[in-house]
């Protein structure tokens, strides 16, 4: 995946701010979860960005082989929210939208350090961003578990929501199916990130 092909030298480097990046995630929807009523992940040690409250090994060690991995899923509880579907939709939904400002910010910052500089520092923020918008990419795929599942999930009618659940069991299978077949991921995928990256930089340069 895109991952692999970023700018910067350093796989150790790109490590970090995947691991960074998916901690922001996780935080994203303890916080959202929190704001409107929900406590669990408060009480779940969750509502926190220290790292080892958010990460778990084997997905650090799939980073360290795929690369991409995940965290432990923020424990979320519906029935505590006035409004469950919608503040359900708005609390998986923070975990991309997070990273997507990440993505948004790291570019800011690139242009006003200066488009033509090509330090450290540059790298690393190019990094974050196209880390950020792929990480955003990855995770609005409506498949199970992905967030983007959820999402459409509970914007589905009832009756559809029921059905569409029955993919749970198998939406991991055809997750990992699409990845191994390149051409989802040269075809579709990357295309879509880097799109997504280009307008989002085209703010700023």
């Amino acid at each position: 995946m895109i991952f692999s092909r970023l700018s910067s030298p350093s796989y150790i480097l790109i490590i970090f701010i995947v691991l960074f990046s998916l901690v922001i995630h996780e935080f994203a929807h303890a916080a959202v979860a929190d704001l409107q009523g929900d406590k669990t992940a408060r009480i779940n040690g969750r509502l926190t960005l220290n790292p080892l409250a958010h990460l778990e090994l084997l997905g650090i060690i799939m980073i360290l082989f795929a690369p991409i991995g995940w965290a432990r899923p923020v424990p979320i509880n519906m029935n505590n929210f006035k409004r469950p579907r919608l503040s359900m939709i708005l609390a998986v939904a923070a975990g991309p939208c997070a990273n997507l400002v990440l993505a948004v910010l790291a570019y800011f910052v690139l242009s006003v350090v200066h488009p033509s500089y090509t330090g450290l520092l540059s790298t690393i923020l190019f990094d974050v961003a196209q880390v950020n918008v792929a990480l955003f990419a990855f995770n609005i795929i409506p498949l199970p578990p992905l967030d983007g599942s959820q999402i459409l999930r509970h914007m589905l009618p009832l009756k559809q929501a029921i059905a569409f659940s029955r993919m749970d069991a198998y939406g991991p299978f055809i997750l990992m199916f699409l990845f191994i077949v390149p051409y989802f991921d040269t075809w579709v995928f990357e295309p879509f990130v880097n799109l997504l990256s280009g307008v989002i930089a085209s703010w700023f340069f």
